[in-house]
């Protein structure tokens, strides 16, 4: 069963960086921003993990718990939140029974070669356990932006869009009498 946007979100327990259950059924009331990443330490889930590190005050005032969780151990997630100064906790699914159940552990390739790992994707969970968005085109360095521009309560978070850079257009009137031209003397 594929977890999709308006499906019930699968409960779970599961340890975080300090040894502490975390149970997903007992955050009801509370809206959860479950992000699934491959590795601590990496420039991508670096980037991802400072990007809501830095809006982790919007978050919150949107009422977002937010909870990362990959592969790694308890210790490896740690040393990332120490070094990184990570306000929220990260999950350690080990034994990968979370990504079983939110279809997050696939196939993936690199350079020809098949392996398996996490897919970097983000669930957003109401305060009844319902999902109300799947963000699986995650931009690292703005991903904050895009939780926040999900919730109808935070649309002066949304990201301006960026000004599309106005190319300057050949007159294609000349350049087309040119090769007529050149085509023509050519003929003679």
């Amino acid at each position: 069963m594929a977890v999709t946007a308006g499906s019930k979100a699968p409960d779970f327990k599961i340890k975080d960086q300090d040894r502490n259950d975390v149970i997903l059924s007992n955050l009801k009331g509370k809206k959860v921003v479950l992000y699934f990443y491959p590795k601590d330490m990496t420039p991508g889930c670096t980037a991802e993990a400072c990007s809501l590190r830095d809006n982790y005050k919007a978050l919150q005032k949107a009422g977002y718990e937010v909870f990362g969780i990959s592969s790694d151990d308890e210790k490896s997630h740690r040393k990332f939140i120490e070094k990184e100064k990570l306000p929220f906790r990260l999950l350690a699914d080990t034994d990968k029974s979370v990504h079983g159940k939110y279809g997050t552990w696939v196939e993936k390739s690199m350079y020809g070669r098949k392996y398996m790992g996490t897919a970097r994707v983000t669930f957003i969970i109401d305060e009844n356990g319902v999902i109300l968005e799947v963000i699986e085109k995650v931009d690292t360095k703005n991903h904050a932006q895009q939780i926040l521009g999900s919730s109808p309560a935070s649309n002066e978070t949304k990201p301006k869009p960026k000004p599309s850079k106005k190319v300057a257009a050949r007159p294609v009137k000349k350049v087309v009498k040119k090769v007529a031209k050149k085509a023509v003397k050519k003929k003679k």
